[in-house]
Order: C-alpha cells, then structure tokens, then sequence
C-alpha cells in the first residue's frame, strides 16, 4: 500500500513528507519550552536588558524559518512538477527573507520600546512628554525602512525584477518631497532639536529679533510665549538654521551699568563710591560674587563715569533683583553725598566795561 502512487508521488514519500511537518511542530514547542524554562532565566541574570530583547526578537522568526526549513525539505524530495517546484523554490526564498526583516523589525521596535521605558523612568516630566510625540514617529520611520529594504530584498531573490517598481516609488517620493517639502523640513527640524538638545521646555531663548519662553516643542512647530504673553508659532526649520542664544543655559544674568558723578566728585569720593559697589553681593544676596567689574572708565562732557558690570544668580527673578541693586545704589550713594549727574552745560560771559562819556554843561 505505501508504494500505491498518488500525485507521482508514493504513500511513503507523501508520509515521510507529513512526518518532517509534524516533526517542525514538535521542535517549535521545544522551543518555546526551552526560552522559556532555561533561555529567559539566564538572560534574566546579566545585568543588561539587551540579551532580554535579542532573545525575545528571536523567538517567533526562529519558529517561522523552522516550518520553512521543514516545508522545504518536505517539498523538495517530493516530485511536484518543474513549474510547481520553481514556484516553491521562489515562495521559500520571499518568505525567507522577510522573516529575517520580521526579525530586524521586532528587534528595532523592542529597543526603542526599552528606550521608552527608561526614559519613563527618570520622572523627567518634559523628557516624557516630548519622547511621547517624537518616539511613535521615529519607530514608525525606522519600522517602514526596515520593510521596505526587506520587501525590495525579497522580490530579488525571488527572481521578480524591482527596477521598475523602485522606479514607480522614486517619482512618487519626489512628488511626495516637492508637495510636502516644508512638513518635511519641519519634521527633520523636530528630530534636530530633540537629539541636539539646543532647547528644552521652560528655557528662555533668543534668536532674531524674538525672545521668550518655551512652552512646547512639536514635530512641526515649536512654541514660545514672549513677555507680552503672546505664544509666537515658529516652523522647526527656522529654528535649526538661526543663530540661537539660549539664556537659560547661562550661569547668571550679566548686567552692565555705567554711573555718572558729578565733577564736583573728589578723587576720595570716587574710591567710596567704588567700594560701595564691590560690596554689593554682601548686601544683595542674589548678586553673584564672581566676575565683578567696577572701573572708573571715562570722563564724560558732563559725568564721572563708573562702569558697574554684575551676574544675578541663576535662581534669582532678574528683575527683581536689578530693582533691588538699584535702590541699594541710590540709597547708599545718598547716604555717602555722592551726587549724580546730569546732563548741563556751564556758560562763562565776559562782559566789557561801558566807556564813560564826560560832557561840558
């Protein structure tokens, strides 16, 4: 009975073929058995996550090309046809290769995933918050490159030509590119930002002639709100290609101010007057004590002039602390009999003496 013919093909060999299946089955379930009992506890152990993921990636691809690696030798020791066979032999070579991009495909959305992760854990609020708008889009991207390289790969091992579809895909990417080319830079512009770091929510920046707060930072656009309150939309890719100073970043506020006494001002006085700006950060907190400048500078037209350079702390509200520093310079320079000046002018006239006239009565 198991040499009876069926399909060219003997009951034996159509068994033995339906065994090596049955075998693949078999396999895979040792398989899973086996990562889960031994392969998941050992990786379990090292100290990191990655060989968690490899394994993990591995698993299903590892069980798909099992079945294939079975089909195909089932298939190819049974006489199907030259027409059949060369239809296998291609279907075997397709699906091999896009069980390997299965498997790039897993492993890249598991490392992002476990970049997520950590990055959840570190509680940095405007970290998460942009991570959830930028990580979706850059796995997204990451997940449709690996599958098309694999999906090209695929059809040329197959023995289907992709020169004419790949030629379909660039003129549509280009209409794509020139009907989406401001989104595009925009979106890149996004990527820029997040990975260079140049900004971060709350920052104050300046470029241009703008200046303010950072209250957002999208894919698109990012969003400031300037000290009239306003919130200024500016496209991404403006912002990567200007100068940008961002104030935040500094570690004090530099404050340049230019005094002017009077030419009355003895040369003792002028000494008092800068020691009582040295000693400013002893009576102002938040004025930083490093970097100070205090020079008798210039002889103005009409002023005695002191440059008083100083740093706010970082920590410190600016304006309220230049108000202070400025009270402080008034009060104590009053209090001294240091007079300030004022623009004025001195006029000296000299006035001849009328001649006198004698006349005879």
């Amino acid at each position: 009975m198991l040499e009876q013919i069926v399909y060219d093909n003997s009951i034996q060999d159509w068994g033995i073929s339906a065994l090596i299946m049955i075998g693949a089955l078999l396999l895979n379930r040792l398989i899973v058995i086996l990562n889960k009992k031994v392969i998941k506890k050992l990786t379990a152990k090292s100290k990191t996550n990655i060989d968690d993921i490899i394994f993990s990636s591995l698993e299903k691809p590892i069980l798909l090309g099992v079945l294939l690696l079975a089909f195909w030798i089932a298939t190819s020791r049974l006489q199907l046809g030259d027409e059949v066979f060369d239809i296998i032999t291609k279907s075997y070579d397709l699906l091999v290769v896009l069980n390997f991009t299965w498997f790039f495909a897993r492993l890249a959305t598991s490392l992002i995933d476990n970049y997520t992760l950590i990055s959840s854990k570190k509680k940095d609020q405007e970290k998460t918050k942009i991570d959830a708008r930028v990580i979706p889009v850059i796995k997204r991207t990451v997940l449709t490159i690996i599958w098309i390289i694999g999906i090209v790969t695929a059809l040329n091992n197959a023995g289907i030509e992709a020169t004419t579809l790949l030629g379909t895909l660039g003129i549509g990417g280009i209409a794509f590119a020139l009907a989406a080319q401001d989104t595009i830079k925009n979106i890149f512009g996004g990527f820029a930002i997040y990975m260079d770091k140049t900004f971060r929510l709350g920052d104050t920046i300046k470029f241009d002639s703008i200046e303010g707060t950072v209250v957002d930072i999208g894919l698109r656009s990012t969003r400031i709100r300037n000290y009239d309150k306003r919130i200024l939309t500016i496209p991404n890719y403006k912002l990567t290609d200007a100068f940008i100073i961002n104030i935040s970043s500094e570690p004090g506020r530099r404050i340049v101010m230019e005094l002017g006494l009077t030419y009355q001002t003895s040369i003792e006085k002028m000494q008092e007057a800068m020691h009582l700006l040295r000693d400013m950060p002893n009576r102002i907190p938040d004025v930083n004590d490093n970097d100070l400048v205090v020079s008798f500078t210039n002889f103005e037209e009409s002023a005695l002039v002191i440059t008083f350079i100083y740093f706010i702390r970082k920590s410190a509200d600016t304006y309220e602390t230049r108000s202070k520093v400025n009270q402080e310079i008034l009060r104590s320079f009053n209090q001294a009999g240091l007079k300030f000046a004022f623009p004025s002018r001195t006029l000296y006239l000299e006035m001849e003496k009328a001649p006198t006239v004698l006349t005879n009565k």
